[in-house]
């Protein structure tokens, strides 16, 4: 956990994506708090609060209740007795999730705090039922507060250990001991055996719930690192391609360069004219080498937009993000596609690997002789679900934010549509919507030089 399959189309641009992360995560500012959080951080924000909600409930439920079956200073200490005791279970709690998510080591010392404040609440209960005044609603109080604390203890336990038998035994070990404090509490063998089936039935229902819900959120935050390294060796799969290319370009030419120069330093040796023509040889094939390199480079530059567009779709209907593609690149100019290729590849990985989008749109049409390309997703609320900075950023204008690495993926691609005299905008447009667009102008069917 502490620890989306992309072709070639979304590779290149991982680098890009990583440094708009920065400005991304300040352009969705009016997109509300619960917006502006990722999917595993909304899962860990609700799985955390509803533990806390367990903390009110025992208060509510066996706190506040002692009230209505016992009055005076009995019902006063219960109620405290209960307050605190939920409180330690929601820090153990807050604790346990924090070593779940990997930011703290495992609570023992915090499990052995709430076991001891949990045994020193039942204690207390049983002196009160022993010693304090008779009657049925004494009895009952002290009895519902017995059984809660231990239910909401080994509920609670549960979160801060993982082997099922230690599970098995923290659940085990409260209800046995359930059932030895509740002779004093019962009366009898039977109506002890009643309170330990209760807190075994209980605190195994919270335990159950304990462990889905981390599982649940470990699974999440599992699925979202394994999105984000699938997108890191997308980049590096583009690389090594990139890599066999250049040395199939220049490795063989590289060794004909070698054996043509010692063979003309030996033939310069023994005075033979023929090292000239072999020297001449080699400033050819080194010619030849740049050509071919340089169409490499120019290849691996330029983008098929059409190609971009299905790839695009391709991607992340793959990662669960419904994606709606309209419009052609056909008979555009070469120059306008790889531009606006681009801009495609930069948007789409940073919606997969920084944005929690479920649906995006791609168009891309003409008019007015000009070419628009937009792209619009609606997970901005993520925080960093898009490029772009904390506004929107018209064609003209700078990115905004002046931290390291702000803006540069926004600074790249007007840097690409600049040659091709092409505007790019980019910004929220409504709340956790993002969208971008760029316009590259066409002249007599060729792009504006």
């Amino acid at each position: 956990m502490n620890g989306v399959s992309s072709g070639a189309s979304g590779a290149v641009s991982g680098e890009a994506s990583g440094r708009a992360s920065g400005a991304a995560s300040g352009g969705a500012s009016g997109g509300g708090w619960w917006r502006r959080k990722s999917t595993p951080a909304k899962v860990e924000t609700y799985t955390r609060w509803s533990f806390h909600f367990f903390a009110v409930a025992e208060v509510v439920g066996i706190g506040l209740a002692t009230f209505g079956q016992v009055g005076g200073w009995i019902a006063v200490w219960l109620f405290l007795l209960v307050c605190a005791h939920a409180g330690v279970c929601a820090l153990t709690a807050s604790r346990s999730l924090d070593w779940t998510c990997g930011r703290r080591e495992q609570p023992v010392r915090m499990l052995w705090v709430l076991a001891a404040v949990t045994m020193a609440v039942t204690v207390a209960a049983i002196v009160i039922a022993e010693h304090g005044p008779d009657g049925d609603g004494v009895d009952s109080a002290t009895g519902s507060v017995f059984a809660g604390v231990l239910i909401f203890g080994a509920g609670t336990s549960t979160l801060g250990v993982r082997r099922r038998r230690r599970v098995f035994a923290l659940v085990g070990g409260y209800a046995a001991g359930a059932v030895a404090g509740g002779f004093p509490m019962g009366g009898s063998v039977q109506g002890a055996l009643i309170i330990g089936v209760a807190v075994l039935a209980g605190g195994g229902f919270l335990a159950f719930t304990s462990i889905f819900s981390v599982w649940v959120l470990e699974a999440v935050y599992e699925l979202d690192a394994g999105r984000e390294t699938r997108a890191r060796l997308a980049v590096a799969e583009e690389r090594l391609r990139f890599g066999r290319d250049l040395h199939d370009v220049i490795g063989r030419n590289l060794a004909v360069i070698a054996l043509k120069s010692e063979l003309a330093v030996q033939l310069a040796r023994r005075g033979r004219e023929e090292a000239v023509d072999q020297m001449i040889e080699v400033q050819r094939i080194a010619r030849e080498s740049q050509r071919e390199v340089r169409d490499v480079v120019r290849g691996y530059r330029e983008a098929d937009l059409d190609i971009e567009l299905a790839g695009a779709q391709g991607v992340l209907t793959a990662a669960g993000i419904r994606c709606e593609v309209t419009g052609e690149a056909a008979g555009l100019p070469t120059e306008v596609q790889s531009a606006l290729g681009w801009v495609v590849r930069e948007a789409t990985t940073n919606v997969l690997r920084h944005g929690d989008a479920e649906r995006c749109v791609v168009a891309v049409r003409v008019a007015e002789g000009r070419v628009v390309l937009t792209v619009e997703n609606d997970g901005a609320g993520g925080g960093s679900g898009s490029l772009g900075t904390s506004g929107a950023t018209d064609s003209g204008s700078e990115d905004s934010g002046g931290s390291e690495g702000s803006g540069s993926g926004l600074a790249g691609l007007r840097e690409r549509l600049a040659a091709v005299d092409g505007t790019l905008e980019a910004g929220p447009v409504r709340e956790g919507v993002f969208r971008l667009v760029a316009r590259v102008p066409l002249v007599g069917g060729e792009a504006v030089a």
